[in-house]
């Protein structure tokens, strides 16, 4: 059986390095390109662009700029509390579906922290 102890808060997030980044006005502009032998038959025969641009919104961009890969979670919670207060809440609820979001499309890893 797997241990479910794990305290989510504790892993460190790390950026992808198939995604590039900008900053636009105020919030994050992720840049990923899409090159993979799959990508490349797809834009052939459907016209589709070479890379797909996401725009962040502030609490988003705020995240994206915390990860450095040795912050953790909870860490970063903190850094989008100090910056943008109440307008975050339900922050760890939002930041946790956030970090889910990046690491399911494969734009973050999470690690274990070495303690």
């Amino acid at each position: 059986m797997k241990k479910k102890n794990e305290n989510f808060l504790e892993f460190v997030p790390v950026r992808s390095e198939k995604v590039d980044w900008e900053i636009k006005g105020e919030n994050v502009v992720l840049i990923v390109y899409r090159n993979s032998f799959i990508d490349k038959l797809v834009r052939r025969f459907f016209n589709t662009p070479e890379k797909m641009t996401i725009d962040l919104d502030e609490i988003g961009s705020t995240v994206w700029q915390a990860i450095d890969g040795k912050r953790n979670i909870y860490e970063i919670s903190q850094i989008v509390k100090m910056k943008i207060g109440k307008n975050a809440e339900p922050l760890l609820e939002r930041l946790i579906t956030f970090i889910n979001i990046l690491k399911n499309n494969d734009f973050i890893k999470l690690l274990k922290k070495k303690g």
